[in-house]
């Protein structure tokens, strides 16, 4: 077995998407192949609705599979098939647009006004970006919950860990998708696929994700939204909002802090196919990037 070492670390920073929701994001819009097949991953956690009721009204997508996770608060959402539905605290969303699709997601805040939720978008294959749309509306009762003797928690929301299988079924990217809580002062280990492209992100608590003997000369990084290094800090303790990339290896180390920590694990199967993406279109070429905007202002890019 082999330990993955950090390639790089890295903050989630504010930007603004849809009406003018205030989030934080994590990657996307750069550095495709470091995170093949995922193209981004998005935190919106708020308290105050004015930041996020704007929401993110009708707008398009192609080539791609959305995946959204609530934390806290709701998500309704509406699409050009007709499906329509609320998502709540514990719920998963798995979009394949494919061919195309228009949809809207509009968030709501708890009783206390909270809001939060990660999308997570993963890469379609050239073989597929033209397959038929499908929705996987996942309530929070159906993913498995896995509890070790150390009393470490993990929510199997996509791939099999520790005997359990998520629910989540027929991705193209095959992912591995866990919600992990590690509780205060534990050390574990958690294995991934070699061959797999792996990160975590950190939203509670703090920790280390490397062993005692990993390598010095970590990249740490302030990753833009547009994926450009803006500056370096310690490579040792990772905390809330932390980007966590992965090395090659077969497993993780992980050593909470303190405060114990949870982080999304997620790892997947690169494509290793060109990246042609403009908005919330991603293609293989330019002309078939053209192609879908085409049929976006002459009403042909809905196929079903």
């Amino acid at each position: 077995m082999s330990i993955r070492a950090v390639k790089s670390i890295s903050q989630s920073l504010p930007t603004l998407e849809g009406a003018g929701v205030k989030l934080r994001r994590a990657f996307g819009f750069g550095r495709t192949g470091d995170f093949d097949p995922f193209l981004l991953l998005d935190d919106f956690r708020n308290e105050h609705p004015e930041d996020y009721l704007p929401g993110f009204p009708w707008h398009p997508h192609r080539g791609i599979e959305t995946i959204t996770y609530v934390l806290s608060g709701s998500v309704q959402h509406g699409d050009s098939l007709g499906n329509k539905g609320t998502m709540g605290a514990g719920d998963v969303q798995w979009m394949t647009a494919g061919s195309g699709i228009l949809h809207q997601e509009m968030p709501k805040g708890d009783e206390r006004g909270r809001m939060h939720g990660f999308q997570l978008w993963a890469n379609l294959p050239g073989s597929l970006k033209m397959t038929d749309p499908r929705y996987q509306d996942i309530h929070a009762q159906e993913i498995p919950e896995v509890v070790d003797d150390d009393g470490t928690r993990v929510r199997v929301v996509a791939g099999d860990f520790w005997g359990k299988r998520g629910p989540v079924e027929g991705v193209a990217a095959d992912p591995r998708y866990l919600d992990i809580w590690i509780p205060p002062r534990v050390r574990k280990t958690i294995p991934v696929e070699a061959s797999r492209h792996a990160f975590a992100y950190v939203f509670e608590g703090a920790g280390t994700f490397r062993d005692a003997s990993a390598p010095q000369g970590v990249r740490t990084d302030r990753v833009s939204a547009g994926g450009r290094d803006a500056g370096s800090e310690s490579a040792q303790q990772t905390g809330n909002r932390s980007l966590v990339l992965f090395d090659s290896g077969d497993e993780i180390t992980v050593q909470a802090g303190e405060q114990g920590m949870r982080f999304l694990l997620v790892s997947g199967q690169p494509l290793q196919e060109p990246v042609a993406w403009q908005g919330p279109i991603v293609m293989n070429t330019k002309e078939e990037l053209q192609t879908a905007y085409d049929e976006l202002r002459r009403g042909t890019f809905i196929k079903r």
